[in-house]
């Protein structure tokens, strides 16, 4: 049951789209954690850089939509930049769609 509520939350933080990259926070490699216990989750998450002035818009559009998904009676969302954030955590579907190169 913990396992299939943290995928259905994974599920829908994919609606939650980044602003500057016009891609969901997910596949953007910003979601680093999902924990449930009890119907509580806790998220953690981070975004491209600790300045980043979509950080708060990230983290409540992530709480609300962990919010919404069936079985959820809380959830907190907590934003950290430790370990940073680099291209290397996007999907690498997403990755080439958005002009990042590879690099063998």
């Amino acid at each position: 049951m913990t396992g299939e509520l943290v995928g259905r939350v994974r599920d829908a933080l994919r609606v939650v789209i980044d602003p500057e990259l016009g891609e969901n926070i997910v596949d953007l490699g910003f979601v680093y954690d999902i924990a449930v216990e009890a119907g509580a989750v806790r998220i953690t998450m981070t975004a491209t850089t600790p300045g980043c002035p979509a950080t708060g818009f990230l983290r409540e559009g992530a709480q609300a939509a962990a919010s919404a998904v069936p079985g959820v009676v809380f959830a907190d969302v907590t934003m950290t930049f430790d370990p940073a954030w680099t291209p290397d955590l996007i999907e690498p579907s997403i990755k080439a769609s958005l002009g990042f190169a590879a690099v063998n």
